[in-house]
């Protein structure tokens, strides 16, 4: 079971990864899939050396994993669960974001957009949009 001080160890582990923009650029690359350096710093345009070093304190906050293919190494998400996890707190983050469209239509969020939409059967979905603009 985890502990108060290792659930604020994860939480100060994943703010460490994400708290740079760099990090945060590579974390973007890695959840499209592996990838190796060179190729995350051409994408990025970023040295090499500074993509390594990035990988490096991913690789030791534990999202982020290695894997040796002869003289290049290979570097993804660590775990399946982990890309979801992340994947979800984007969504999530921009789902509050009032300014930002909730993107799912099937969504039953208390509060969002399409949630309230769906909550009042009698209002045509065609009309919710000019509706939610007129109560901002």
């Amino acid at each position: 079971m985890l502990t108060i001080a290792s659930r604020l160890d994860v939480m100060h582990r994943l703010g460490r990864a994400m708290a740079d923009s760099t990090r945060s650029r590579i974390l973007m690359a890695l959840l499209d899939g592996p990838a190796y350096t060179g190729a995350l710093a051409d994408e990025l345009e970023l040295t090499r050396t500074n993509v390594s070093n990035h990988l490096a304190c991913l690789k030791d906050c534990g999202i982020v994993f290695a894997t040796p293919e002869g003289r290049r190494t290979r570097y993804d998400i660590a775990d399946p669960h982990l890309r979801k996890a992340l994947n979800d707190l984007l969504d999530v983050t921009l789902a509050v974001d009032s300014d930002a469209p909730c993107l799912d239509p099937s969504c039953q969020v208390e509060g969002c957009c399409n949630a309230s939409a769906t909550a009042h059967a009698d209002v045509d979905p065609e009309t919710v949009p000019a509706l939610e603009e007129t109560v901002r």
